[in-house]
């Protein structure tokens, strides 16, 4: 009887650490760079490209994109770009109009209120058969 045991060979390198590799998405351009050379240093089919991937944790598309962006714009393309949609320039004069057009919609809703209030109050005295003072005159 036969067992399938396979043991490491003593000439199997061991897989690097990638621990202290930046994480995916923090590469400089210039290490971007490096890594692009050293893989297009390799032949096509090479074993060593898989590993130099398998190192750095990327794939054959960062190469490809990475190369795409080399022939497009050196290294100035290879930098990293912060995510989401660059800021916009704010004009303070449409900050403070966006303020007063709130500020007037809730004056005009607190203005409808109290004009539904003060058209009860007087279907209430009328209602009651009291009559309402009438306000002053200007004799003093």
């Amino acid at each position: 009887m036969t067992t399938n045991q396979t043991t490491a060979s003593p000439t199997t390198p061991e897989r690097p650490s990638t621990e202290a590799q930046p994480r995916q998405g923090a590469w400089t351009a210039a290490q971007r760079l490096e890594i692009l050379t050293e893989y297009e240093s390799y032949p096509k089919g090479d074993p060593r490209r898989g590993e130099l991937l398998r190192r750095h944790g990327l794939y054959t598309s960062h190469m490809s994109k990475w190369r795409a962006q080399r022939d497009h714009g050196a290294l100035a393309s290879l930098e990293p770009r912060p995510a989401g949609r660059p800021a916009q320039a704010r004009d303070p004069q449409q900050d403070v109009i966006a303020q007063l057009r709130r500020e007037n919609a809730r004056l005009q809703a607190e203005l409808e209120k109290t004009q539904i209030v003060i058209e009860i109050q007087k279907k209430v005295v009328t209602l009651l058969g009291l009559t309402m003072p009438s306000p002053p005159t200007g004799e003093r």
